[in-house]
């Protein structure tokens, strides 16, 4: 029986996964619908699909699919999120930062029977993390750097004034937890707060952001102390050619979490 699957959002990640699957990449799985701002670009880029699936709005989704993934902006998160818990759906969201001010949807999760699952994304080692969380993790810590145009504009550097064009060398721009880190920096930091849930939390968990002219890759380190083993990780990220704010591996990350869905062999915890 195959998984319908539902996706919020054609940009760079959601149309990436959207020809994945519509091309039979991600075995069990089929594209049923999707939701898009602009539905004539929308349809254009779709016209080679081998099966053109609807465009419905976002609370649709919902109620055509099994699975629904999450690329949209922050502001448009609940409006995709609550249908999908209140039907009892598998709602995958890579805008993890807005997650953490809809908790309750955890909770309802419960009631529903549904399922919040968050793809690793463009970091690494959170099945490591989560490992470690089942013993004791002393501290958590992520150091992110990225080119400075690849900052530009989030709320903390514009509520500061902070201008990073012409930046000479590497500025450290934030430090502070993670629940801080996503608030000043809504679009760049998903990451932090990924990290946090897999882990001791976003309160704990410490971040650094830093704007960095010798990197030409968004770059991110962590940090590791536990009673069962200390880690240390770097992942450096391709930029995808759509958008090169957005690492190559994202939308490979929900193939992967896709995948696990429907496999026979699942490897990592």
């Amino acid at each position: 029986m195959q998984v319908k699957l539902g996706i919020a959002g054609l940009g760079a990640i959601g149309m990436a996964v959207a020809r994945a699957v519509d091309a039979g990449g991600v075995p069990g799985i089929g594209l049923v619908a999707v939701s898009a701002r602009d539905r004539a670009k929308a349809q254009r880029t779709m016209a080679g699909f081998k099966s053109v699936p609807p465009i419905v709005g976002l609370a649709e989704l919902a109620e055509a699919a099994d699975v629904v993934v999450e690329c949209l902006p922050t502001s448009q998160f609940a409006a995709v999120a609550a249908p999908a818990v209140e039907r009892g759906r598998i709602f995958m969201p890579l805008s993890v930062g807005a997650l953490i001010d809809h908790m309750d949807l955890v909770e309802r999760a419960r009631a529903t029977g549904a399922r919040i699952v968050v793809p690793t994304g463009a970091l690494l080692g959170l099945d490591a993390v989560r490992a470690a969380a089942e013993g004791r993790i002393a501290s958590v810590k992520i150091v992110t750097r990225k080119p400075p145009m690849g900052l530009a504009g989030a709320p903390l550097l514009v509520e500061r004034g902070i201008d990073l064009e012409g930046l000479k060398e590497p500025l450290k721009i934030f430090e502070g937890s993670a629940r801080e880190a996503i608030a000043g920096f809504p679009a760049n930091v998903n990451v932090a707060v990924a990290l946090s849930l897999a882990g001791i939390g976003p309160d704990a968990t410490r971040a650094e952001i830093w704007a960095d002219p010798e990197v030409t890759r968004n770059t991110h380190t962590i940090v590791v102390r536990s009673d069962s083993s200390d880690l240390t990780m770097t992942i450096e990220n391709i930029p995808s050619e759509e958008n090169p704010r957005t690492g190559k591996i994202t939308a490979l990350s929900v193939l992967a979490a896709l995948r696990r869905l429907t496999a026979p062999l699942v490897v990592g915890s």
